[in-house]
């Protein structure tokens, strides 16, 4: 099959008029002008499918309102339509452990673990390329022996290590997280300060134990060759910590020095599309475009909102030295190479045909994966089209 006439976006360069042949799921040819007896793309923009490695949406859909449980059949279902649309081929759903859940709350250990059983139960089902990152506290002391559990079974693709402690990480600001939770939660400063010095009491591990926890962890992840990440570094020293212990990718790195610590120690920084797309953080940290702006930003997630990677690839290919194609890298061939998805994230021969014709700057047309349109608003014919070749 021939895609013809789109506007090509590879790895180094834009072909302005060209072709794509995909043949048994794979990439087979690239040519640069129309093909006769294709399907015409109208001049759209052809890109990768976009590799999101940080996504939050699983848990909203399976919890849509506080002690609302929906199936996981039903969440994922819905999940996997909403990521085609949105150009996501290869999705990480972010499942979190933590200790201060109550059983069978969500995030507990018996939750998360049915979640992600059943998650893998339906997954043959979907037809986005869905994987597991497990996000596990590194004050829950049961971490190692869950996670070693899960990674024996192969139910685990990317592990991260979160402390959501306020205090340090994306809540290193006591007061400022006081003032948030008062908001949140319809209470006085003066409740909200009380229960946010009780969760401190409550969740203070000493530090040589939650170092032995996330060394433990780091074993465990290059046993089972899965990738680890840290998660809202805030300072140097804790980025350089976790690059240490084996650390690949920073996650939603808090300032801009952490990010800066980070990649020195060769790290690849994730931050997440909704920051870009907006020009700064939801929580008041650091923000993506002032991270792309110093070259410390390597890696775009849908974080909580897969439709705003398209826009803010297109925000940051205005100031990105290699302009669209370098931002593109962001969802597409950067995370493929951090999570070793050697057969995907870019338009080359002999890669993974998931593609996305693009319409208007930010509009998915459709969407291919394995060479399988799995997605389409109806405007691009799959009917291959006669049309003259270009010399």
């Amino acid at each position: 099959m021939w895609l013809s006439n789109f506007k090509l976006v590879l790895a180094d360069r834009i072909v302005p008029n060209g072709s794509v042949r995909v043949e048994n799921s794979l990439i087979a040819e690239i040519a640069e002008t129309e093909v006769e007896g294709g399907v015409n793309g109208a001049g759209l923009e052809l890109f990768p499918g976009l590799i999101d490695m940080h996504g939050d949406m699983i848990e909203v859909e399976l919890e849509p309102r506080p002690r609302v449980d929906f199936p996981i059949e039903i969440a994922l279902n819905h999940l996997d339509a909403r990521l085609a649309a949105a150009g996501v081929t290869t999705a990480y759903a972010a499942v979190s452990f933590s200790r201060d859940a109550a059983e069978g709350q969500r995030r507990s250990f018996d939750h998360t673990s049915r979640v992600i059983q059943g998650f893998y139960d339906f997954k043959s089902t979907c037809k986005v390329d869905h994987k597991i990152h497990a996000r596990f506290d590194i004050t829950y002391e049961n971490a190692v022996p869950v996670l070693e559990a899960l990674l024996s079974k192969g139910l685990v693709d990317l592990v991260s290590l979160m402390d959501h402690t306020p205090g340090q990480g994306q809540h290193s600001n006591i007061e400022k997280h006081i003032k948030v939770k008062a908001t949140q939660l319809g209470v006085s400063e003066p409740e909200a300060r009380q229960i946010v010095l009780t969760k401190i009491a409550k969740d203070s591990r000493p530090t040589e134990v939650i170092l032995q926890n996330m060394i433990a962890v780091s074993e465990l992840c290059k046993h089972y060759s899965v990738a680890l990440a840290s998660h809202d570094d805030d300072t140097e020293d804790k980025a350089k910590l976790m690059s240490k212990i084996g650390a690949v990718i920073s996650e939603f790195p808090v300032t801009l020095q952490a990010a800066r610590a980070g990649v020195s120690k060769g790290m690849m920084v994730a931050m997440g599309a909704p920051n870009a797309m907006r020009g700064q953080s939801y929580s008041g940290n650091l923000s993506a475009r002032d991270a792309h702006a110093q070259g410390l930003l390597h890696i775009l997630a849908a974080d909580y909102h897969p439709a705003a990677i398209l826009p803010a690839i297109r925000i940051l290919g205005q100031t990105d030295p290699d302009g669209l194609v370098g931002a593109t890298r962001l969802a597409t061939l950067n995370p493929a190479s951090a999570l070793g998805l050697k057969d995907r994230g870019e338009i080359a021969v002999g890669k993974r045909a998931d593609l996305i014709a693009v319409a208007e700057g930010t509009r998915v047309v459709c969407s291919y994966i394995a060479g399988q349109m799995v997605y389409s608003d109806g405007s691009l014919s799959e009917a291959p089209q006669q049309q003259k070749a270009i010399a």
